[in-house]
């Protein structure tokens, strides 16, 4: 029998990708095998919904690995025609040289139109050093506006399936990782666009982030996490905004890419970072059955006191 492989922080067994190559030749649509692949493995999000989102990724890098032939799409869409980076014609703020008090009133503004989906990412393909690419799975991605204009762009989606300094700083092993990593999200994206010149905004907005998060994630997905993650690349990067927003440096990564098992260094190092959403954090990650759920109350209560 052939070793299990990984997609989207699930393993799929060899009788697994049988049961995926059966529904390949027999559905009659990518979408229909993401979902009769969801049902046949029970493979669901914390709140009982299939992980469609997830399975269709999976499906698209075990084609890429010569695991299963997929169906050819029957509607066109965006993948492989979205540049990684670019420099495009968008209408910014104003030059801003001000302090953080002058801007007025600063919202999060949730992602959730064609247009501001849009425009998300066509901020980060122009300005962030990592160019856009699609999240799997479980995402919130914001703007950042104010009556000045758009300031910068978030994005959260899934953690790091493993990551050593974050797994031993929780106390976790294996299983109770996999228990309780979806509770963990990851900072994806930051970007505060590069012509605003404001002293404290970005530690401002990761504050306020933190704060709006588990609600929104809760609304969303039915459950609130407990910690964020991100990873800042050394050398590049000193981490001045995510210390100056508490979050705290618990190590580094080794440089090795998620599938490098070679130890070909083929990555960044970065330094990884976290921040508590809840002060008995540890306490829940490491519960056999972690569910969290929290009031708007709760969750602005939690942030400020942690």
């Amino acid at each position: 029998m052939s070793d299990p492989v990984r997609y989207c922080g699930r393993e799929f067994s060899g009788s697994d990708l049988e049961v995926v190559r059966d529904l390949c030749a027999s559905a009659p649509s990518r979408k229909a095998i993401a979902d009769a692949l969801c049902e046949a493995l029970d493979w669901r999000r914390p709140d009982g919904r299939l992980k469609d989102m997830s399975a269709r990724v999976a499906l698209l890098r075990m084609e890429r690995d010569g695991l299963v032939v997929l169906p050819a799409p029957r509607n066109g869409n965006g993948n492989g025609r979205i540049p990684r980076h670019g420099e495009m014609e968008l209408p910014l703020a104003v030059p801003t040289v001000t302090s953080l008090g002058a801007l007025g009133d600063i919202s999060l503004v949730m992602v959730d139109t064609e247009a501001s989906s849009r425009r998300w990412r066509n901020l980060i393909a122009a300005h962030h050093y990592l160019g856009y690419t699609p999240f799997a799975g479980a995402q919130l991605r914001y703007l950042v506006e104010s009556a000045a204009g758009t300031l910068g762009a978030l994005g959260f989606a899934a953690s790091a399936w493993s990551c050593q300094p974050r797994d031993a700083h929780i106390g976790w092993d294996a299983e109770a990782r996999k228990a309780g990593l979806h509770l963990v999200v990851g900072n994806a994206r930051f970007l505060i666009l590069p012509h605003v010149r404001v002293a404290n905004l970005a530690s401002f907005v990761l504050a306020r982030a933190a704060r709006r998060l588990p609600v929104d994630w809760q609304a969303a997905y039915g459950y609130a996490p407990v910690l964020l993650e991100t990873f800042v690349e050394t050398g590049r990067f000193s981490g001045t905004s995510y210390k100056a927003a508490n979050w705290t440096c618990v190590g580094q990564t080794k440089g090795r890419g998620k599938l490098d098992r070679h130890n070909l260094h083929a990555v960044a190092v970065k330094d990884v970072y976290l921040y508590p959403l809840r002060r008995d954090y540890r306490r829940i990650l490491t519960l056999a059955t972690p569910v969290v759920t929290v009031t708007a109350k709760q969750a602005a209560d939690q942030t400020e006191d942690s």
